[in-house]
């Protein structure tokens, strides 16, 4: 359904596949088979929750923050609407005419439009990648006093999106959740810092149990959570561990 007074793309479980790949999955690259170290060298930390993916003949950044400018993306995904996540000044260095941009509802609003409207449970395909939208929130890290960080209710995001045939776990800002004991990824992105998110022990707890070929830390730098806290999930998880350079 369109929703009123904005040009907002909103995409329900059911209709997102039909609705989103006739509307930008039109001339995709084919995808193109990889290994998880081809994919590796290909997606670059851009300091916090902040990457970019340039993998599958895309470029996909998610959650873009404190960027200095780089390759013009073909996708943007933005987990919630929180100002180190969400920043229309980063998003606007990258973004260009054809760039789709996906986020949740309380985001959208934010950002220029045009803008596809997700939800936790919406599965679709931007330019060829297939996309699922994970919950991601807290279960036990307040602002005050029964005041959750990130509240289930608020409808934020995680994502899981297919680039050369592997799949990458972008966690969002999220404590351990239930919804993570079906998430199966190649690569987990997952954050380690604490106080707004899941701790070091928590996040190698996560990682034991999704098992994924590799996972990073994030989370971490720009002035947000401690590189110390990077090192230690590496020392802590059962799956192999890289920490990418900040860049």
């Amino acid at each position: 359904m369109m929703m009123t007074g904005r040009r907002f793309r909103t995409i329900s479980i059911a209709g997102a596949f039909a609705i989103v790949q006739g509307l930008v999955s039109v001339g995709a690259a084919a995808p193109e088979d990889g290994s998880v170290e081809e994919v590796v060298s290909k997606i670059h930390w851009l300091g916090h929750d902040a990457f970019r993916i340039e993998a599958g003949g895309r470029v996909i950044y998610i959650d873009p923050w404190q960027i200095s400018g780089g390759p013009e993306a073909d996708i943007i995904l933005i987990t919630h609407d929180h100002r180190d996540h969400c920043s229309p000044e980063d998003v606007a260095k990258v973004r260009g005419k054809d760039t789709h941009v996906v986020t949740v509802k309380a985001a959208a609003s934010k950002l220029p439009l045009p803008v596809t409207v997700v939800k936790p449970g919406d599965s679709l395909t931007v330019e060829g990648v297939p996309v699922k939208v994970i919950p991601a929130y807290n279960m036990n890290k307040f602002r005050s006093p029964g005041v959750l960080f990130h509240p289930r209710e608020a409808g934020y995001a995680g994502y899981i999106l297919t680039v050369s045939g592997i799949t990458i776990y972008h966690a969002g800002d999220s404590d351990p959740i239930p919804e993570m004991a079906s998430v199966k990824a190649d690569i987990a992105l997952l954050p380690v810092s604490g106080i707004y998110v899941m701790t070091v022990e928590e996040a190698a707890t996560v990682a034991d149990q999704i098992g994924p070929r590799l996972a990073i830390p994030m989370h971490v730098g720009r002035g947000i959570g401690s590189m110390e806290d990077a090192e230690r999930f590496k020392q802590k998880a059962s799956v192999p561990v890289r920490i990418l350079p900040m860049e």
